[in-house]
């Protein structure tokens, strides 16, 4: 990644002017579920990480790219840090980790509905080993009272140690989130655009349309779906007798999703009674993915049984973990 690894290779940082252009990498941490997925959407305005509220959602970094005028940020939504229980737990942590020194600012993100909790302090502790920029987030002030945001400001501050900056925020209204970008601008160095205007992720294609499947299945059986599923989505491009790639006959974008969990019993809550779960996941999912691609999907699912991908480290590696 490009920032200096020694922050005093650094350039200097200070207020942005329209004549300086701004930009760099900010990574935002937290445990899981204190929003950084919905942060990082309303940064950049539209979809590029899932949302759900179940924790550990996101399992790898996500680049999201907001530009302006003045300024790009690419933003880096990391797995939320926890006690891990697999060694896919583990590896998001390391990935999570990995990344506090070699970025430009770090936002860490906690609830202003939650107390400050062991999970926090953890967190905190790692980012007291680095020299990079840090600012506490006080997330979803949207669903909590103003005097509940003024003692969690003040609980951080106490027990969390110095940050640069704080700021609270709803990543679902947006309400405060101008003030962060300003706090962002202010720490960033001057460089060029990593991303050509009008980019808001590097992520491809068929790792959206997994994502969205992935989020959709957690929302409609929230209650029964485990987090040991994961999905792997594949464009397919036609093919003449010869094995030569064709032009398709039409403008529909086509993908194959295969939706991989660890026991037969999950597949069938996959699935659902005479398919229903797996039919209206790939219903929202499609409608989400047309408005986004501007253009006709259509999604063919399959449900497969992957024993144990969690703990198997081949598994892992062959997915992509």
């Amino acid at each position: 990644m490009r920032p200096p690894s020694d922050p005093s290779d650094r350039p200097d940082r200070g207020p942005v002017t329209a004549s300086v252009f701004r930009s760099g990498f900010v990574s935002l941490v937290g445990r899981p579920n204190v929003g950084k997925s919905t942060l990082v959407n309303q940064l950049v305005g539209t979809k590029v990480a899932i949302v759900s509220d179940r924790p550990q959602t996101t399992r790898t970094q996500i680049r999201g790219v907001r530009t302006t005028a003045a300024s790009q940020i690419v933003l880096l939504d990391t797995p939320g840090i926890h006690r891990p229980r697999t060694l896919l737990g583990e590896r998001t942590n390391a990935r999570a980790r990995s990344t506090l020194g070699e970025v430009d600012v770090v936002c860490m993100l906690v609830e202003a509905t939650a107390r400050i909790g062991p999970g926090d302090r953890f967190i905190a502790g790692l980012l007291a080993e680095v020299e990079t920029p840090k600012i506490l987030v006080v997330s979803k002030v949207d669903i909590s009272e103003g005097r509940t945001v003024g003692e969690r400001l003040a609980s951080a501050a106490e027990e969390l140690g110095a940050f640069d900056a704080y700021v609270p925020l709803s990543g679902l209204t947006g309400e405060g989130v101008d003030a962060l970008v300003g706090e962002l601008e202010a720490r960033l160095p001057e460089g060029p655009e990593y991303y050509p205007g009008g980019v808001v992720t590097d992520q491809p294609e068929t790792f959206l349309v997994a994502e969205l499947v992935r989020e959709k299945l957690l929302r409609i059986a929230r209650d029964e779906l485990p987090h040991s599923i994961t999905v792997i989505a594949e464009e397919e491009v036609p093919e003449d007798d010869d094995g030569n790639e064709v032009a398709p006959e039409d403008d529909i974008l086509r993908f194959n999703v295969r939706i991989l969990v660890e026991r037969d019993s999950q597949k069938g809550i996959v699935i659902g009674k005479g398919g229903s779960v797996l039919k209206a996941a790939g219903s929202e999912a499609r409608m989400e993915l047309e408005a986004l691609f501007g253009a006709r999907v259509h999604l063919a699912t399959q449900v497969k049984v992957e024993k144990d991908w969690q703990r198997r480290s081949h598994a892992l590696d062959r997915l992509g973990f």
